[in-house]
């Protein structure tokens, strides 16, 4: 192993550092029996389905990034792993998905960002879905762009936080309606826009090499 290799992995375990803490400060919040506010009373009255998504978003997150290690990808661990991950990210999507459709809005959502959250919450479900078949049927070829795209979505949170924080240092408030709305959907298409461009970054090194190298032969 290089350290070179572990730069992405480093960086994505850094940017998802900021909603594993949110998460772990909300499941304190949560087992200390804490006063009800119109900002926790949607998790204080049915607990379960945000607990489950912190857990798995943790996991998700954290143990998500050692899969973009080249070298753990060609031992055992890598599928050991992706056998946690698998029902992690869905955990993930499905409850996300199921927050967004029962719990009741919060004063800064609105109904654009619940449909949004609806939309990629299933989007991720679909490309682990997709990701997982593809795996089965041995075709690694479309098995890793579906799994880096539902990671990306999954990574959202992370990326979010920084896509809000220009407008706070702005204006010293927290967004809200459409505002708000559209500073999370920058977060989750930035991160689509990285995946795609990660991956296909080697595909355009590999077809470069391939294009110089009858030159250097003539």
């Amino acid at each position: 192993m290089t350290r070179r290799e572990w730069r992405l992995p480093a960086a994505l375990i850094l940017l998802g550092l900021v909603p594993v803490i949110a998460g772990v400060a909300r499941v304190t919040e949560l087992g200390s029996g804490p006063e009800v506010t119109p900002a926790n009373a949607r998790f204080v009255a049915d607990p379960l389905p945000v607990l489950l998504h912190i857990v798995g978003a943790v996991t998700y997150t954290l143990l998500g990034a050692f899969q973009f290690v080249p070298s753990l990808r060609r031992f055992r661990w890598h599928r050991i792993a992706g056998r946690v991950l698998v029902p992690c990210g869905l955990t993930v999507a499905l409850t996300g998905v199921w927050m967004a459709f029962a719990y009741d809005l919060p004063a800064h959502d609105n109904d654009v960002l619940a449909g949004f959250r609806l939309v990629f919450g299933s989007a991720m479900a679909a490309s682990i879905v997709l990701g997982l078949a593809a795996a089965l049927r041995r075709d690694f070829t479309r098995h890793r762009p579906w799994m880096v795209r539902g990671y990306a979505i999954g990574l959202g949170a992370g990326t979010q936080a920084f896509t809000h924080a220009p407008y706070f240092a702005a204006t010293g408030e927290q967004p809200d309606g459409n505002v708000r709305a559209a500073l999370v959907l920058a977060g989750w298409l930035i991160n689509l826009a990285v995946a795609e461009w990660y991956l296909r970054r080697p595909a355009r090194t590999a077809r470069s090499r391939s294009t110089r190298r009858p030159a250097a032969a003539r």
